[in-house]
């Protein structure tokens, strides 16, 4: 009896250990599988590692913080190439803007570098001047030349509001006679060159809680 007691304890524990066993390399195979997939929308870690260890990182296809930059002053053709290369290396097309305010808008070199050098300077990201008030937040505002744009002296307080004609702002940098009357196209809001003619959205208001955009059009 306990012979064979000892003999079936022994078998079942053999029997137990080989079950746990199957079971942990089933979760650790199952683990890899997960591991090395590719979340939907994420791109192939093969061609991007992150220090060599292998490391998912997402893919850079777009951005557009700071409008008109790719959409006017970069040719169609290195779209994609602007894309996925900002906002970590702003001075690779930065010549390209500038050539573009120069040779189509006409402007003066010099009033090119300094256009070129506010939508450059930022990387495309919303800066904020903390220490202006908060009255004059408004697209690219913190810079000086932007901000008398919008009528303001000096810098102001930047950031990016949801009332803000970006468009316009920018064409009048480009285009019109508001920063300096040389070489320029047209008078601020004036067609062609100047505006968009577009003022308003869909004439519905703002939310005042987040994410503060106005209910959808059905």
């Amino acid at each position: 009896m306990t012979t064979t007691h000892t003999f079936q304890g022994a078998t079942m524990r053999t029997r137990i250990a080989k079950l746990y066993t199957a079971s942990a390399l089933i979760a650790l195979t199952f683990v890899a599988g997960c591991a090395d997939e590719t979340p939907m929308g994420l791109a192939d870690a093969s061609a991007n590692k992150a220090g060599g260890n292998g490391a998912k990182v997402y893919e850079q296809v777009e951005f557009l913080g700071n409008p008109l930059v790719a959409e006017v002053t970069i040719v169609k053709a290195n779209h994609d190439a602007f894309n996925r290369t900002m906002p970590y290396a702003p001075s690779a097309f930065r010549a390209e803007t500038e050539q573009f305010i120069v040779g189509v808008a006409g402007r003066e070199p010099s009033y090119a570098a300094v256009v070129a050098g506010v939508l450059y300077a930022t990387s495309d990201m919303l800066l904020v001047n903390s220490s202006a008030p908060a009255g004059t937040a408004g697209w690219l505002r913190w810079a000086p030349p932007i901000n008398a744009v919008y009528g303001g002296t000096g810098a102001g307080y930047g950031g990016r509001l949801l009332s803000d004609d970006v468009v316009d702002i920018g064409l009048y940098a480009i285009f019109s006679s508001l920063l300096s009357p040389v070489g320029a196209s047209c008078a601020p809001g004036a067609l062609p060159l100047c505006t968009d003619n577009v003022n308003v959205g869909d004439n519905k208001p703002f939310s005042r809680t987040f994410p503060y955009l106005a209910a959808p059009t059905l």
